[in-house]
This record gives structure tokens, sequence and C-alpha cells, in this order.
């Protein structure tokens, strides 16, 4: 084996001391939680740790193509970003079955946005399977949708569907909290 070239240098050697990089908390920056679709049900935990949440529709009109929704829907996420600041991450509802084979392939579209833009910009990225999400706000993994929308005005929250009851469900369910810190209220 060849003798070490690098030698440690002196106690005594000259030079500014090596200081350690501050260390990066990850606990408070924001949480964005999604429940993709046309209608996409979305829920966010500010670094404040507050809660907003609502929903946006993504439905193309008739003069549009197909794929004008997946441009506004990256769009909007881009402009998420630019309003919020840096994410800790994306959690979103990770369907397995469709009603349909247009569904599955929506669903499919959103996801592509979604994990490239979340690979773009460095945010980790995770899908929680709907019945977790469901078990988790009512103790049924199979709960339907006034279910759904009831648990979550139990924990304080009003939402205006499913779809942001979806959200707001996968965002205490991501980030570990039970009730509304300080839910803010809708967008």
């Amino acid at each position: 084996m060849a003798p070490a070239t690098l030698t440690m240098p002196a106690a005594h050697a000259s030079g500014p001391p090596i200081a350690l990089p501050p260390a990066i908390s990850l606990a408070h920056h924001a949480v964005l939680a999604l429940d993709l679709g046309t209608t996409t049900g979305w829920a966010i935990r500010l670094e404040s740790q507050r809660i907003v949440s609502g929903t946006m529709t993504f439905k193309p009109n008739r003069f549009e193509g197909g794929g004008m929704r997946y441009l506004r829907f990256h769009g909007w996420l881009r402009e998420l970003k630019r309003g919020v600041g840096e994410l800790e991450r994306v959690v979103f509802e990770e369907v397995r079955s469709h009603a349909g084979t247009d569904a599955a392939h929506s669903y499919g579209g959103w996801l592509a946005i979604l994990s490239a833009w979340c690979e773009q910009n460095g945010v980790p990225y995770q899908g929680v399977p709907v019945g977790t999400i469901k078990a988790f706000a009512t103790g049924k993994g199979n709960a339907n949708k006034a279910a759904m929308i009831a648990a979550i005005e139990a924990r304080g929250f009003l939402p205006a569907d499913d779809n942001e009851a979806d959200a707001i469900a996968l965002l205490l369910w991501a980030t570990g909290a039970e009730h509304a810190p300080d839910r803010g209220g809708r967008a």
C-alpha cells in the first residue's frame, strides 16, 4: 500500500478555522398535498404552520387542445412555489384503480407533470394510497365522499368539495397533525 500523500496540518498551523455549515432544518418549510385531477384539491401547510386549502380547475375550454390543462397545471405549480417559497415536500393521492380508461390517462398526465416538476425543482414527492388517507381521516379505508367531508369538517375545516377534503386529510396525515392548528381558510 502506498504511503498517504496528504499530511494532517500541525496543531499550531495558521489558517482560518474550519466552520461547520449551519444546520438546515426542513421542519418549517411548506408541505403541499394534492388530490390530482381536472378539479385538483390542494392543501398547504405554510412555514408559519398555517394551513390554506382550496380547489383549482384545469378543464380546457372548447377551443383548446387537450394538453392545455397540463400546461396550466405546470404553470400553477410554478406560481404556487413562487408565492410560498421553499417546499419541504409534495404528497399526492396515489390512485391505483380508475373508473375508466380516460380517467387513467388523465391521472397519468397529472402525475407525469407533477413528478417532472418536483424533479426539476428538487422537491421530494410521495404518493399515498387512497385507502391510507381515508382510513386516517375516517377510520375506514373505503369511506365515501360524504364521510371524508364530514371527517374533515369535524377537524375544523370547511372544504368546498371532496377534492379539497381529500387534500386536507392527506396534508394532516403527511404532517402528523390531527386537527387544524390554524386552518387559515380557503384561498
